[in-house]
């Protein structure tokens, strides 16, 4: 049962990005959703997890909050990129993070590579993540997970834990 609410809500997504109703997209999105409900179907995410509507709430949050990120980032590097001087200093980072889950985790190191600027190297079972960042501000550990990793952390905390 939980497999078809996963095609469900995959397939109402899927429509939404294609904003078509051509047969072609409709089929083609059908299997996709399909071949990947089948693939992922059995993922650790708990069935009340699913049930509780201020999770989608703070989803829809993140978005925006992943945009403003990234275009705050974006800004950043352009600014970095056209300087004459070039001011960078790239390495890499070790930061924190108090996430649990597997999924938590990993939707923490996607969303600090999406952000220009910065990269997720590895994540560890035991919370710590490398980061090479375009501009090492700081090597201690504490410091640099709260300028990197926090601001995601906190929202992402709610949705998936």
């Amino acid at each position: 049962m939980l497999r078809v609410l996963y095609f469900i809500v995959s397939y109402i997504f899927w429509l939404l990005m294609t904003l078509s109703l051509e047969w072609d997209r409709l089929a083609a999105g059908a299997v996709v959703c399909l071949l990947t409900t089948m693939i992922f179907g059995k993922t650790s995410i708990q069935k009340h997890k699913l049930l509780q509507p201020q999770r989608y709430c703070w989803a829809a949050y993140y978005v925006f909050l992943l945009l403003w990120e990234c275009l705050k980032a974006n800004l950043d590097v352009a600014y970095r990129v056209l300087h004459p001087a070039m001011p960078i200093h790239p390495g890499i980072v070790k930061v924190r993070t108090s996430l649990k889950s597997d999924l938590a985790r990993t939707s923490l190191a996607n969303s600090i590579t999406m952000t220009p600027g910065t990269l997720s190297v590895d994540v560890t079972d035991d919370g710590y993540l490398y980061i090479h960042w375009i501009n090492v501000k700081t090597q201690d550990v504490e410091e640099a997970s709260q300028k990197i990793v926090v601001v995601f952390e906190k929202i992402l905390k709610r949705i998936f834990e």
